[in-house]
């Protein structure tokens, strides 16, 4: 409770987030696949006489350098931005335990925003061998990127042991290798260069698919077919990519997904699953499309049904990540820290001490007991929940009285091995008191008819002039 509430009405502060890396994933992973496909397919040119190929990867190379260049450093922007507000706890975290890993980064996207703006610019102006070894640099560089911000981001479910034992001592940066390198590291990777290689081929057909297929039809026939061949590879490793990541995530995340495909006919907690599924059918349509569209027929490839790809692959991709947070539950890193920013150590002194016992960030003008309560919700559900919106509270409690409700409550606190909540909910940590206080918030939320229903829930600081970040 040492940091301001981030109140993000309707869909939350995680769909921001979500949307922001959905969309910078989708241009990211391009960044990278593209950048093995521009100095592959100008070499192909190169060797095989097929100078007209030369002046659509020219085009392609403009596209692709304000795609990325762009859209993807201010999506990447955007992500920072919207992960310190959501979660500022595990973002505090993540720049303590890697913050060299993340300069390393840094220095890589230098070099790759500058190589790439290099490779277009001197397209033509340079010997050939000069300019395909700008692309080559470019290609190393970008992979480098991904290599080193996928040990973040698959540390965050799978820390591993070595990183746990020491978390909380301030010890943490001598376990940066075991933690970078963690237990679904490789299996990440891989996966992810499958993606790279994919939307490599999706993005292309983009812009190949603008090519006049009756003025130039070998051209578009040549370039699309190449093309699509970048798609191939990962579709045919990718099942077995994804059971290697999966055979590598702790038993108790991949018990969401055996969950939900338990209860699958009932619809009950299978959001995995259903996300899963989505990206199996996308998936399989992307290949029917590709095939059927652009392989047997590329001259009549068109712009129309690039797009249609694209979106699909859009959807594959949502759906990818939105498995991979859900894996997560109910951790933001796991076994460390809960969704709700609250630490796994942190709990047993919490059901001590209070929540919010140096709570800082009370609504004034309530009673103490009401804006404890409010201050509760905020701090510890609201990670997770709206008010009315995305998973909102008030239909999830619709019908519970308060003893219900108490009840309720009362199996998130004590937090037994049995509990049905475990398996994506963290504990609420706090006192008796704190627990009566959320409870009489919740139900008047519930049951009771707010003094100003349009007014929106916010954080206020009571202690003005206080120092604490």
């Amino acid at each position: 409770m040492n940091y301001p509430f981030w109140l993000v009405p309707t869909i939350g502060s995680g769909w921001i987030i979500g949307m922001i890396a959905i969309f910078h994933i989708m241009i990211s992973h391009f960044a990278v696949g593209g950048g093995f496909y521009l100095p592959l397919a100008e070499r192909m040119a190169i060797r095989g006489g097929r100078r007209e190929w030369r002046e659509t990867l020219h085009g392609h190379a403009k596209f692709f350098l304000m795609l990325t260049g762009v859209s993807g450093a201010v999506s990447g922007v955007g992500i920072w931005f919207s992960i310190g507000l959501a979660h500022p706890a595990a973002t505090s975290t993540l720049i303590h335990n890697f913050v060299f890993g993340w300069a390393i980064e840094w220095v890589f996207f230098m070099v790759e925003l500058t190589t790439a703006a290099v490779y277009y610019y001197t397209w033509g102006r340079v010997s050939d061998e000069l300019h395909q070894k700008v692309g080559w640099v470019y290609a190393g560089a970008s992979f480098f990127t991904l290599a080193i911000i996928n040990g973040i981001l698959s540390f965050m479910l799978t820390p591993g042991d070595p990183w746990l034992t020491v978390a909380g001592t301030g010890n943490e940066a001598s376990k940066f290798w075991e933690a970078f390198f963690n237990p679904t590291y490789w299996p990440s990777l891989f996966l992810r260069i499958a993606v790279c290689t994919s939307l490599a081929g999706i993005w292309a057909l983009v812009t190949t698919s603008r090519i006049d297929g009756v003025a130039f039809p070998q051209l578009k026939a040549s370039l699309v077919r190449w093309s699509a061949k970048w798609l191939l590879p990962s579709f045919l490793l990718m099942p077995l990519l994804i059971v290697w990541y999966f055979w590598s995530v702790p038993a108790a995340q991949r018990a969401l997904l055996t969950f939900g495909i338990s209860t699958i006919g009932s619809g009950t907690f299978s959001q995995v699953t259903r996300a899963a599924l989505v990206i199996v059918m996308t998936s399989a349509t992307i290949v029917g499309v590709v095939y059927f569209l652009a392989w047997r027929t590329p001259v009549d490839f068109s712009f129309s049904h690039a797009l249609a790809v694209l979106g699909l692959a859009l959807v594959a991709t949502a759906s990818g990540e939105y498995s991979r947070e859900m894996l997560r539950k109910p951790y933001v890193i796991g076994r460390h820290m809960y969704s709700n920013g609250v630490r796994v150590a942190s709990v047993s002194e919490l059901n001590a001490s209070g929540y919010l016992a140096n709570a800082g960030w009370l609504r004034p003008g309530m009673s103490p007991e009401f804006a404890k309560g409010e201050a509760m919700f905020r701090g510890q559900c609201m990670a997770c929940h709206t008010v009315d919106g995305y998973r909102s509270i008030r239909r999830l409690l619709a019908g519970r009285n308060r003893s219900a409700i108490g009840n309720l409550l009362t199996m998130l606190h004590d937090y037994k091995p049995d509990s049905p909540y475990r398996r994506f909910m963290p504990p609420l940590a706090g006192t008796a008191d704190e627990m009566q206080a959320l409870g009489d918030f919740l139900d008047h939320l519930s049951n009771g008819t707010p003094a100003s229903p349009n007014k929106p829930l916010a954080a206020h600081r009571t202690d003005v002039g206080s120092t604490t970040p």
